[in-house]
């Protein structure tokens, strides 16, 4: 069963405008979110999904450079792009990954790709590390439902929350990660000035021109 790697990102962003732009280690912070996403075994595409606005162009010329494909679709409505991003092509499930997490867990992904496969949820999500690390993994099926049924906004904006929020329709699981992680308030995301100011110390610290692990991963 294929799977593929969606990436969410746009410029807009009212706390941290243009953060996909923003440099880690002398590189978009994007750059780093797709390297991470192709470095997930068992992906058979990677694909970053934004906005129509024409502001999002230049990350749709970095994901050129990046070997990747790209999809512009509703700027404010998440789930319909997610869908139309994946509509036409041969895959069972998609991973679903945000582009203010440059330190996405690839090996925790890979391990709950393969769990899934095996295991075939409707969602999977990852347990037990930090905010900002983990994927969530949708089977095709259950995206197009929710992308049928779905009715609020905020099922439009966040794309998982009908399926979560009715477990009596959907096989929901969870792949608990090995990552022995001693600091589960640990947040590794950027939503303002002060998480990017933390990130960019992580990666001028650790970055070695390739994706970078999270340390403690057995």
């Amino acid at each position: 069963m294929k799977a593929v790697a969606v990436i969410q990102a746009r410029i807009s962003s009212t706390r941290l405008p243009c953060k996909a732009l923003l440099e880690l280690a002398g590189r978009p912070m994007i750059v780093h979110v797709i390297e991470r996403a192709k470095a997930i075994r068992g992906t058979d595409a990677v694909i970053l999904a934004t906005g129509t606005g024409k502001e999002n162009l230049p990350l749709v010329t970095i994901a050129e450079e990046c070997g990747i494909k790209s999809f512009r679709g509703s700027e404010d409505n998440v789930l319909e792009r997610f869908f139309r991003a994946v509509e036409n092509l041969d895959c069972g499930y998609i991973i679903r990954i945000t582009g203010d997490n440059p330190l996405t867990d690839h090996v925790s992904a890979s391990e709950a790709l393969e769990y899934s496969l095996q295991n075939l949820p409707d969602h999977c999500s990852v347990a037990g590390i930090p905010v900002g690390t983990g994927v969530e993994i949708i089977s095709r099926t259950a995206l197009e439902r929710a992308f049928r049924e779905s009715s609020t906004p905020y099922h439009f904006e966040h794309v998982t929350p009908y399926i979560k929020e009715h477990p009596e329709n959907f096989k929901i699981m969870q792949y608990v990660a090995r990552l022995r992680n001693p600091f589960p308030e640990l947040r590794l995301t950027v939503d303002t000035p002060e998480d990017f100011e933390l990130m960019n110390k992580i990666y001028t610290a650790l970055y070695r021109g390739a994706p970078l692990l999270l340390p403690n991963v057995i």
